[in-house]
């Protein structure tokens, strides 16, 4: 009886593991997929390249503005 017993929980802790390994491999690969949608949607939505290009034009936009300023402050002096 007793050699039963340890044989059932000896395949019980061997099918656990193996469940568990399983499950494991199943969330790293999920893992894996959630990182590569990530990344693709980072590169397909806001290119470096767009996103320089208007922080370039905001800055020169900026810089206009400053200067008006400038000259409005230097004529009421």
């Amino acid at each position: 009886m007793i050699e039963a017993s340890v044989s059932a929980a000896i395949a019980l802790v061997a099918a656990l593991a193996a469940v568990n390994r399983s499950l494991n491999s199943r969330i790293n690969e999920m893992d894996r997929r959630v990182d590569q949608v990530e990344l693709r949607i980072a590169e397909r939505y806001v290119p470096r390249t767009e996103l320089n290009t208007a922080l370039q034009k905001f800055e020169d936009h900026m810089i206009r503005i400053e200067s008006k300023i400038d000259q409005l402050t230097l004529k009421n002096q």
